[in-house]
């Protein structure tokens, strides 16, 4: 069995649907991307990608385009957000490589869709932007791809996919010059500033030339799901009055950003249908406080195309489900534990919380790091998850 010069449609030109693209055309299909976009990109958003995405973009033959627009954190670091006072610092670098044989990454997300755009491209992906794809039926292909996102109209359409429930969270984003900082202020890790109710995460991208940000607070005003809302910075500091000098001091820096409210989404029953499979965030969104929605998507267009390879229309499809909804529920779930864990209110439960694992960062680090192993070590490009 093999898929090649078989006509896959796919529709959505973002993480996953580019990477789906290419490994499909990698493989000899030919592959056709519908974007509705009229230009590929993202403007003020950051992502990061752990060693088991890094697995997908070696295995793509792209590891070497990534890497040169990749940042690689010193650490990840957990911090009170009144005091500033590390809670727990997990290292990253050589740290990463060394237990998980490939490094953790940042990115400008606009970079690694270049990337991948570009790699499509050298596969024989035919790129068609402005496309808007009304219903399913439309599209005259083998097989159809839904990579079109949290909101996608094909799980709505094809796989009666139920509304969402909203979280009680909301989340600003944006990006900040580094120059508007101080030199202090700008550090080579990703920083997690955890308060009750609320948390910041930061970390450098393009050669610690800006710091990307993603703020969540705890609020019951509704706000829509999506990623380009523009809210006003002093909505966004007013909601962080009260932080720490280190808080202040970044937000304080902040001239634009975006407001979007997070979303829990029933679990899917089934990913594929006949011809149709859905990728990405359109058949599992995650909350983002993992840092693996960029990731899951990655594994998905990887072990997506290599069953289909193997199997056809629909047993490819069908093994590809098989292989991937049980992690990326898992990750699902564990994203969704971490908001408990960051947003822990005063008293004894947050001390004894914030004093176990500032005991074991010191004393037993690699035991932090442990706890990642059965994520950042998989790697679907050799069935090892």
């Amino acid at each position: 069995m093999s898929i090649k010069g078989v006509d896959i449609t796919v529709l959505g030109g973002g993480i996953a649907g580019l990477a789906a693209a290419t490994a499909l055309a990698q493989r000899g299909a030919i592959v056709t991307v519908l974007e509705q976009a009229t230009e590929l990109g993202e403007v003020g958003a950051g992502l990061q990608i752990g060693p088991n995405g890094v697995a997908v973009l070696e295995a793509l033959g792209l590891r070497d385009a990534a890497e040169a627009v990749a940042n690689v954190p010193e650490a990840i670091e957990l911090r009170d957000m009144a005091s500033g006072r590390e809670v727990a610092r997990l290292q990253m670098g050589q740290a990463a490589m060394q237990r998980w044989g490939r490094p953790y990454w940042q990115f400008h997300r606009a970079d690694l869709l270049s990337v991948l755009a570009d790699g499509a491209r050298a596969a024989g992906v035919d790129i068609r932007l402005g496309q808007k794809v009304e219903t399913v039926e439309d599209i005259d292909a083998s097989v159809v791809i839904a990579a079109d996102g949290v909101r996608s109209a094909v799980r709505a359409e094809v796989f009666n996919g139920q509304p969402a429930s909203f979280t009680g969270q909301v989340a600003w984003r944006g990006i900040i010059p580094a120059e508007k900082l101080t030199k202090g202020a700008v550090k080579n890790t990703a920083t997690v500033y955890m308060a009750p109710g609320r948390h910041l995460v930061t970390y450098p991208m393009r050669g610690g030339s800006v710091i990307n940000f993603v703020a969540v607070e705890e609020r019951n005003a509704w706000a829509d799901e999506g990623w380009n809302i523009p809210d006003t910075s002093e909505n966004l500091r007013r909601a962080f009055a009260g932080a720490g000098r280190d808080v202040q001091t970044i937000l304080n820096a902040v001239d634009e950003t975006f407001l979007w409210g997070l979303f829990n989404h029933p679990y899917l029953p089934e990913w594929t249908k006949g011809n149709i499979a859905m990728v990405g965030d359109a058949c599992h969104p995650m909350l983002p406080f993992l840092a693996q929605g960029a990731v899951m998507a990655l594994e998905d267009a990887w072990v997506l195309a290599r069953e289909l390879d193997r199997s056809g229309v629909p047993d490819g499809l069908l093994a590809y489900e098989r292989i991937c909804k049980p992690r990326a529920t898992r990750v699902q779930k564990a994203a969704a534990s971490n908001a408990t864990a960051y947003h822990l209110s005063s008293g004894p439960v947050r001390l004894v919380a914030h004093t176990g694992l500032r005991a074991i960062s010191r004393l037993v680090p690699s035991a932090l790091l442990g706890r990642f192993d059965w994520l950042y070590g998989g790697d679907v490009t050799t069935l090892d998850v």
